[in-house]
């Protein structure tokens, strides 16, 4: 292990892409799945069946075929990304459709006779949304929410394949480096568990703030 401690600065390195990746990715992956879910629930025929053809689409297919797909398949449409862009718009539309069903069942849970309700005192649709629906649906939303970003998290890995120097495309550099293998892959096994449990303790602590206290 002399080898991983006199290496740490650099896995560390891929640590923070790592994180950066995933909160970036998480970001607009919210935004897109929120806008996908008001789509399906809110949109005309039309626009509804493309959300819906999307969710499928992405749910349906492998995270890293969709990698390959905006990194090697765009740049035969004169569309070329460097690895990290390619990275961040792959897993924000991914993470997105996984989102959008979360959150849609979300809102579906709250009983329509809040929105009923909000619309008899005057409120249009989107202010009825923000002030009523949204915020009971975000509690009920926290959990699943916080299992996709855990397992976002872990996924990052596969961005390893287009260079992309995240935490485990590090430990490979230092295994081509060093010719050992063991150290490294067990060093950031361990790494990749401690961001889990931190961010798993954060958003329960997230989680029992928003609970409803009766």
């Amino acid at each position: 292990m002399e080898l991983v401690i006199n290496e740490f600065g650099f896995l560390l390195k891929g640590a923070y892409y790592t994180m950066f990746i995933t909160l970036v990715s998480m970001f607009f992956g919210l935004i897109i799945g929120l806008l996908i879910a008001v789509a399906r629930l809110r949109g005309n025929g039309l626009v509804s069946r493309l959300a819906k053809t999307y969710v499928s689409i992405i749910r349906g297919t492998p995270l890293l075929v969709q990698i390959f797909i905006i990194y090697f398949g765009l740049p035969d449409f004169g569309i070329s990304l460097d690895p990290l862009t390619a990275a961040l718009i792959s897993l924000s539309i991914n993470i997105g459709a996984f989102l959008s069903e979360t959150i849609r069942g979300a809102i579906l849970s709250v009983p329509k006779g809040q929105m009923e309700a909000a619309v008899s005192l005057g409120m249009s649709y989107s202010q009825a949304m923000k002030r009523i629906i949204l915020p009971q649906a975000s509690r009920i939303a926290i959990a699943p929410m916080g299992n996709t970003f855990i397992g976002m998290l872990k996924e990052t890995s596969l961005i390893s394949t287009i260079t992309v120097t995240e935490l485990l495309r590090a430990s490979q550099l230092l295994i081509s480096k060093h010719l050992v293998v063991m150290p490294f892959y067990i060093a950031i096994a361990i790494m990749y568990w401690v961001m889990s449990t931190v961010f798993s303790t954060i958003l329960d602590k997230i989680e029992q703030r928003m609970a409803i206290k009766y």
